[in-house]
């Protein structure tokens, strides 16, 4: 039988949390709120929705007004036919801010939801009190180098942390024919995935993942999750635009992840702070939520109070 997750049998799992949804830019976004406090808004990663911060959302509740939204083509979000580029999706979320009143916040994104608080930052910098980047960069010219074939002996059960092939960066760009290759068997690329690029995998659960693979078993939500890297050489030509963040900036780095971060973070910022999450695959949230958690508490109490 197939499953169906609504948000709002999610949403009990995260008390004092309510489901929202709001007409930005020419779309929709759906996104969760609770907590009080400073804001912080949660921009969640490829294959996943909002329903990806669990395992610290509540806790971050304890401090902060917390708002995780479901990016364009994410989730509930709307699935529009263009607009995928990471300053177009950036947008989303200043409007998204505007509407709710918001004048400042700290913000943290994980995978693509990182490229887009990037994004954030460098368009609208105003707005953003303080930057956190769990596994997630804006696309830079760098991307142009990754690997077509992988490394001899580099490519086994678990990714190579000093040579990882990413082979999906390339299928991805596809259109068209992954629709009709994963529609209704999505679930099957999500456990090779979580296997391949986390370091026990037993910490993403079977409900998770049959949350995940119920809204990108969807046509739609293929091909807008794939739009999100078609559009990489628009993002790549906007980051040459692009100037130093200037308000402070947290890396949280997986494993495979902190090898570049020590490289990339002193070239993107001058306030920088990363934290080596050891022993951590790329989906970190589920993998070392306690550690993810104490990092984001540790580098908001530095900065001033948003509004």
């Amino acid at each position: 039988m197939e499953l169906k997750y609504q948000n709002q049998q999610l949403i009990r799992k995260w008390p004092g949390f309510t489901s929202q949804s709001v007409s930005v830019n020419g779309t929709a976004l759906h996104y969760v709120q609770g907590g009080a406090g400073p804001v912080l808004i949660c921009l969640p990663g490829w294959p996943q929705s909002w329903y990806s911060y669990h395992p610290v959302g509540s806790q971050l509740a304890k401090h902060f007004k917390v708002i995780v939204v479901d990016i364009r083509g994410m989730g509930d979000s709307a699935t529009p036919p263009s607009g995928y580029d990471k300053k177009t999706m950036a947008t989303d979320i200043y409007e998204l801010m505007s509407q709710l009143d918001i004048d400042q916040a700290h913000v943290i994104g994980h995978d693509i939801g990182g490229m887009v608080a990037s994004s954030l930052a460098y368009n609208f910098p105003q707005v953003v009190t303080s930057l956190i980047l769990a596994d997630g960069l804006h696309p830079n010219e760098g991307m142009m180098q990754m690997r077509l074939m992988p490394a001899p002996g580099k490519f086994g059960n678990k990714i190579d942390n000093e040579q990882p092939y990413t082979w999906w960066m390339g299928f991805n760009q596809v259109k068209g024919l992954p629709e009709q290759l994963l529609q209704g068997r999505y679930r099957y690329l999500l456990d090779w995935l979580f296997q391949y690029v986390m370091s026990d995998d037993s910490k993403m659960s079977d409900f998770d993942r049959s949350v995940y693979a119920a809204i990108y078993d969807q046509p739609e939500r293929i091909r807008a999750s794939n739009a999100w890297y078609q559009t990489f050489n628009q993002d790549i030509a906007d980051a040459k635009t692009y100037s130093k963040f200037k308000m402070p900036v947290l890396g949280i780095a997986s494993n495979v992840s902190y090898g570049f971060y020590q490289y990339a973070l002193p070239m993107i910022a001058d306030d920088y702070t990363i934290v080596h999450l050891k022993g951590t695959g790329h989906y970190m949230f589920e993998e070392n939520p306690e550690a993810v958690y104490e990092a984001v508490l540790e580098h908001i109490a530095r900065q001033p109070v948003s509004s």
